[in-house]
Parts: C-alpha cells; structure tokens; sequence
C-alpha cells in the first residue's frame, strides 16, 4: 500500500513539474509597447495613443492559450491635434461621453482561445471590457520571440459610448462620429 501511495505521489509531483515548464507567462514590457487609436466622422478623423498598463501572454508548448491586457484610459492622447483643441478633445474623451475615466480608468482584454494560423499569426477569442460593459471581440494576433501586433476594430457603441453616433441620435448630420474606431496594438516582451 506505501509502494502505491510513494508512486501515486512521484507521478502527481512529475506531472506537475511537466506542468511548470510547459506553461510560460510572456510578460509585455508596457513602457516599449504602443497602442495607436484612430477615430473617424462624417467629416475627418483624429488619432493618438493610448497606454498600456500591464499585459502577459500565456503559453503552452509554444502556443498561445490566454493572456490579459489593461489598458489606462486616463492615458488616452491626441496626436493630430495641438494647443486649445487638442485639451479640449482630450478633455472630451475621458468625460462620460466618451470614456469617462472617473468611474472607469481602465479597459480590459482577456484572451479566451487562440488558434495557430501558422507563421507565428493565431486567431483570437477575447473579452473586451469597456466602461464595464463586456463584449467577446476575435481578431488576427501575429506574434514573434519578443514582439506581437494586431489592428482591432471596436463598436463603441457597444460599449455605451454612444456620443455623436447615428446609431443613437438623429439628424447629426455631418456631427456624426462612426461607431467603429480602431486601435494598432504594438506588444514588447
């Protein structure tokens, strides 16, 4: 009875130790990653940056099976603007209309599944968390040894950004902001 139990145990302990070096949490280095955000409206566009908070990929033999990403929305800049206008839309965007960075400093992307497309490219599952408000999203992840990048495409008006969207309000005329806006994610490792 021991000689089960002593063997029952070693392989519990081996499976585990199998487990251990399997498994690998990629952290991102959040000071070298970028995140791009490119808005649009019946007449233009603006863009800026966004900063990451924290990020990890997690890894299983390689492949991609999870990760976590928090974005700090307080964060949120305009680069094609300057002076006056550029506080003014900065301002804007972290109010309740848009993001509304007091009750809500934070966006969040949880990696539920991914796929190997080959080539380091996988397709991936997620939930975003906006304003908390979650909604699944799928996108392209390409992914090299220390770098990995992705455009996304995000309905804001699922996330109760409703501002300016004809989605909401009518007769906005050319004060009309499309729904969908979009964000090129840079990742370091």
């Amino acid at each position: 009875m021991k000689n089960r139990i002593l063997k029952g145990g070693l392989a519990a302990v081996i499976v585990l130790a199998t487990v251990a070096f399997t498994n690998t949490k990629k952290e991102v280095d959040v000071e070298a990653s970028t995140i791009a955000w490119t808005g649009e409206k019946v007449t233009g566009s603006h863009n800026g940056t966004i900063e990451l908070k924290s990020g990890h990929i997690m890894m299983e033999d390689d492949k991609i099976v999870g990760g976590e990403f928090v974005m700090d929305m307080s964060s949120i800049t305009v680069t094609d603007l300057s002076g006056e206008n550029k506080g003014k839309l900065e301002g804007h965007l972290k109010s309740e209309d848009f993001f509304g960075i007091e009750k809500h400093p934070e966006a969040k992307l949880v990696i539920t599944s991914a796929a190997s497309k080959g080539n380091g490219k996988y397709g991936i599952v997620g939930d975003l968390t906006i304003k908390n408000e979650t909604h699944p999203i799928t996108f392209d992840l390409s992914v090299n040894e220390d770098s990995a990048k992705t455009h996304l495409t995000i309905d804001r008006s699922k996330y109760n950004v409703r501002y300016g969207s004809g989605s909401f309000f009518d007769n906005l005329g050319d004060k009309t902001i499309y729904d969908n806006f979009e964000l090129d994610v840079n990742l370091k490792f």
